[in-house]
């Protein structure tokens, strides 16, 4: 049976990398790339003209393996549709916010109320969808309990989509940073679907991680292109999909760990600043801060690597295996 997620991360792969090259020199012969903004660090300057919307490649990859490969195993299933539907949502509204800046050859894209509107949006669609599929899902609140209201698995699942795409979005600074956490956080999905027979969302992760090694060996630092909003929205609300699929969404706390840190230190920041007038770190998300401190580019990633890793790790081993 492994043979199927073997052969679905390494299809995804090979048509990472095998289109991504072109994608590059296309985006180098029409003048399209990163602008980045000037309240980052300043040694960030040089990173600008970088092709940008790699997201687009690997994410093409990860839909023909996916639906392919669900249809050779006759597993064409709900669950399939919906991870489908979500990162080609989020995908779209990533691609609409890169397109604006190449067009504008500027760091703004579409407004942050946009992007909202269509996540929250996107986030409808799915609980709908799903919820027409399995009209008695409770969620569970450690703790506390479990709730069977529609009401309240919705508001979460809203809150879990919109709130992991923007938290892997934030988290896409450094070059090969998110790359590398999303193999992580896939693979750790894919090992634990295999281990409760979902076979399908196993397949799903692995294509993942595929294409995301593939992506990596053109993103590590120094990057010959950037995922852009394109990739890291659809890869944040893909993850999210997986953990409420998989019945699990807490799980995304701690597999997702990085992402989570990332996002509060924003929260954290823009919190301490309007209470108290006083910035927490020298600049956020929190891998600048490091930055800021003397770290170099490539410390950071592989130590917040390490942390995802970590984590993802301590997972499995106490609540899975």
């Amino acid at each position: 049976m492994m043979i199927f997620p073997l052969l679905s991360a390494l299809s995804a792969f090979a048509l990472t990398v095998l289109f991504l090259p072109m994608f590059i020199h296309y985006q180098r012969d029409h003048d399209e790339g990163q602008q980045i903004r000037g309240e980052g660090p300043k040694w960030h300057m040089k990173k600008t003209g970088t092709p940008i919307m790699g997201g687009l490649v690997f994410l093409s990859a990860i839909i023909i393996v996916v639906l392919v490969g669900a249809a050779m195993t006759h597993q064409l299933q709900t669950q399939v549709w919906l991870f489908v539907l979500v990162i080609v949502l989020y995908g779209a509204i990533g691609f609409a916010d890169d397109g604006i800046k190449l067009l504008k050859k500027r760091n703004m894209g579409l407004t942050a109320w946009q992007k909202l509107l269509a996540q929250i949006l996107t986030a409808i669609i799915f609980v709908w969808i799903y919820l027409s599929d399995r009209p008695e899902q409770g969620l569970a609140f450690p703790g506390i309990g479990v709730s069977h209201s529609v009401i309240v698995f919705a508001l979460f699942v809203g809150v879990w989509l919109v709130g992991f795409s923007n938290a892997v979005n934030l988290t896409d600074g450094l070059d090969g940073l998110v790359g590398g956490l999303g193999v992580i956080a896939y693979f750790t999905y894919g090992l634990i679907a295999f281990h409760e027979n979902q076979m399908s969302l196993g397949v799903i992760c692995y294509a993942v991680a595929g294409a995301l090694v593939g992506f990596l060996l053109f993103n590590h630092l120094p990057a010959q292109i950037f995922m852009g909003d394109v990739g890291s929205l659809a890869l944040g609300g893909g993850l999210a999909v997986i953990s409420i699929l998989l019945q699990r969404p807490w799980s995304l706390l701690l597999i997702g760990l990085v992402f989570v840190l990332e996002t509060a230190s924003v929260i954290l920041q823009v919190g301490s600043f309007k209470l108290r007038g006083k910035r927490i770190f020298k600049m956020t998300p929190i891998h600048h801060h490091f930055e800021m401190s003397g770290w170099s580019e490539r410390k950071v990633v592989l130590v917040f690597w390490a942390v995802g890793l970590l984590s993802a790790g301590a997972y499995l081993l106490f609540f899975v295996f």
